[in-house]
């Protein structure tokens, strides 16, 4: 898979997950075991928001050559998806999230995702010295 294609698969799953949760937090949260409230819906809809742009972002650099700014951004991705990696489990492991089945889903696709952003980030061309200051 190239570079191109898994930056436009992660904008299209990024933006599926966004639309959910904006216009279903409620389901969104009853999937995780979690009682929906007013409170808790504006904190999906608002991740629903980040989720959004960084599922646009994704989509806007996927054709982008090599650059130090390109490997910035895969790395930082990678680096999201690994640091949200144990948010959920620790949370259904502390019984906050009730529903295993709604946690499981997800977790495995941060590994998916931090592992195919680390990879496209090593194979990121040319060294930095090479790309000159900007």
């Amino acid at each position: 898979m190239t570079r191109t294609v898994f930056l436009t698969l992660v904008a299209a799953v990024g933006l599926a997950v966004a639309v959910f949760a904006l216009a279903l937090p409620a389901a969104l949260l009853a999937g995780k075991g979690v009682a929906p409230n007013p409170a808790a819906q504006v904190w999906v809809r608002e991740v629903g928001v980040l989720i959004a742009v960084v599922a646009v972002l994704a989509l806007l650099v996927r054709k982008h050559p090599d650059s130090p700014t390109l490997r910035a951004f895969l790395v930082a991705n990678a680096l999201m998806h690994v640091g949200l990696l144990p948010i959920e489990i620790v949370a259904w492991k502390d019984g906050v999230l009730t529903r295993f089945g709604g946690i499981f889903p997800n977790s495995v696709l941060h590994v998916i995702l931090a592992v195919g952003f680390l990879f496209y980030a090593r194979r990121v061309t040319g060294s930095p010295a090479r790309w000159g200051s900007r």
